[in-house]
């Protein structure tokens, strides 16, 4: 046991508190390229980029209190916001084009706080994003696992997902339907599903456009791991997505 002698009595030591559980600072589905490189102000900083990502929204990854919006001009981080997320915990969202939050305000995962800029010292439009423990600058987790140091990695964010699924039922007129890797009609097939069968819908997402028994959509089913079938095959009483289910 450690502790604090205090008036000769051993007092239990304060346990440190554990970090919030930090998320993609993307909105639910959406998959971008996270940047760490040594040489970055600071260190463990990652800069996030995806295709035309200007103006696209940032979201928090971990409840808290946003406590600095700020505008530095053509300097350092430009627009940002910094949230508190308790226990000595913050994160800060720089570059952008705009702020979407006030200070003071309460926000949780998925709240939209601004949109991806080039504001302040950048070369192009990007997210420059930072957690940082009692002011200093630490390695970056999402849901509990190190970000890549050094290099360029993947991900997809889990960031304000719903957690229900949805189900639908296919209807081909008697053709099996094909499932695809992926949500377009250039991805490989992996199977096929009878016409009538039930399935879940665990996310949907946009892909090529399919003209079916249900009209034209470019909406898509995941309906296991790499199994997307088109929508337009299928009755779910929605008229385009399902309300609750997440995007992919």
């Amino acid at each position: 046991m450690t502790g604090l002698l205090v008036g000769g009595a051993v007092a239990p030591a304060t346990p440190a508190l554990a970090a919030p559980t930090f998320r993609v600072p993307f909105p639910c589905g959406q998959t971008w390229s996270g940047q760490t490189r040594s040489d970055h102000s600071p260190a463990y900083a990652v800069d996030f980029n995806r295709t035309d990502d200007s103006g696209d929204p940032v979201v928090a990854s971990a409840p808290g209190t946003v406590d600095r919006v700020t505008d530095l001009g053509g300097t350092s981080y430009g627009k940002y916001v910094r949230i508190n997320h308790g226990g000595g915990y913050s994160t800060y969202y720089a570059h952008l084009s705009g702020f979407n939050v006030s200070v003071g305000q309460t926000v949780g995962y998925g709240k939209v706080i601004g949109w991806v800029g080039s504001t302040g010292g950048s070369t192009g439009p990007h997210l420059h994003y930072e957690q940082r423990l009692n002011g200093a600058d630490i390695q970056v987790r999402f849901n509990g696992t190190l970000a890549l140091y050094w290099g360029t990695k993947s991900y997809t964010s889990g960031n304000g997902c719903s957690s229900g699924s949805g189900n639908g039922t296919v209807d081909t007129s008697g053709t099996p339907l094909t499932v695809r890797s992926g949500p377009g009609t250039g991805y490989a097939s992996v199977g096929t599903v009878a016409d009538g069968t039930r399935v879940t819908i665990a996310c949907q997402t946009s892909g090529t456009t399919v003209t079916g028994t249900y009209g034209t959509s470019s909406i898509w089913d995941r309906i296991g791991s790499g199994r997307f079938i088109a929508d337009a095959y299928v009755y779910t009483g929605s008229d385009g997505y399902i309300p609750g289910v997440p995007r992919c």
